[in-house]
């Protein structure tokens, strides 16, 4: 196995993984606009999908290291406000006349920019905390050893930290403080259940990603500083 977090190339496997963290990033905002009823709690659609992105990304840490994480972060993060500004540029155009389509497309995709700036900021952070937990803990344990704790805990500093930052962001002054208080609790929770619900599944593709790319990388002394997206 290749320990060496200085790994130079990208390989398909790779670059597969970073498409689908971009593409799961981006339907998870596109979808954020609808609210599904679970019993007693009121989630948003993108949960459904928004932690995928967090169980890519553990994948991605335990294989290649939290350098290759942050450079796929800091591509999600392009890719989505790449998308946002071309969903606003075809909002802004003049519609033809037949085009009777504005209001619904403006509902669901005319974000308001306080809701983008909390979502933007929020997945950052959170994506930034969840790899460095994962690769922290994996660079403390025995051979690295303990996948699964490590998925869980990273997921629930991230999940946390996302929540945290989201949620008085974009309501404060619109839900009342317990409202926030109880979004952040339960979208925490619910995603790290997530996590562990999908833990068995998790651990078959990473074991597959050993044997594709020979590799297991284990971070030491390497710079945790999430600007820096050069260094791979």
């Amino acid at each position: 196995m290749n320990t060496d977090s200085q790994q130079r190339g990208f390989s398909p496997t790779f670059m597969l993984l970073s498409l689908l963290f971009c593409v799961c990033l981006i339907v998870a905002n596109l979808i954020e606009i609808k609210t599904v009823d679970i019993g007693p709690m009121t989630i948003t659609a993108g949960v459904v999908v928004f932690p995928i992105s967090y169980i890519i990304s553990d994948c991605i840490v335990e294989i290649y290291g939290f350098r290759r994480a942050r450079f796929v972060i800091w591509l999600g993060f392009a890719m989505n406000l790449l998308v946002t500004l071309l969903l606003q540029l075809a909002l802004w155009l003049p519609g033809a006349p037949q085009w009777t389509g504005q209001d619904a497309m403006s509902l669901v995709f005319g974000a308001v920019p306080r809701i983008l700036t909390a979502s933007f900021i929020a997945f950052l952070c959170g994506s930034m905390i969840n790899a460095y937990v994962m690769s922290r803990l994996k660079a403390s344990a025995p051979q690295g050893r303990g996948f699964s704790s490590r998925a869980i805990l990273s997921t629930l500093f991230g999940e946390g930290c996302d929540s945290l930052i989201f949620f008085p962001i974009a309501f404060a002054g619109t839900f009342s403080t317990s409202v926030i208080i109880n979004l952040i609790i339960t979208q925490t929770i619910l995603k790290t259940l997530y996590e562990i619900i999908i833990l068995p599944v998790t651990i078959r593709i990473v074991r597959r990603l050993r044997a594709i790319e020979g590799s297991d990388v284990t971070d030491h002394g390497i710079s945790y500083k999430w600007w820096k997206i050069n260094e791979l």
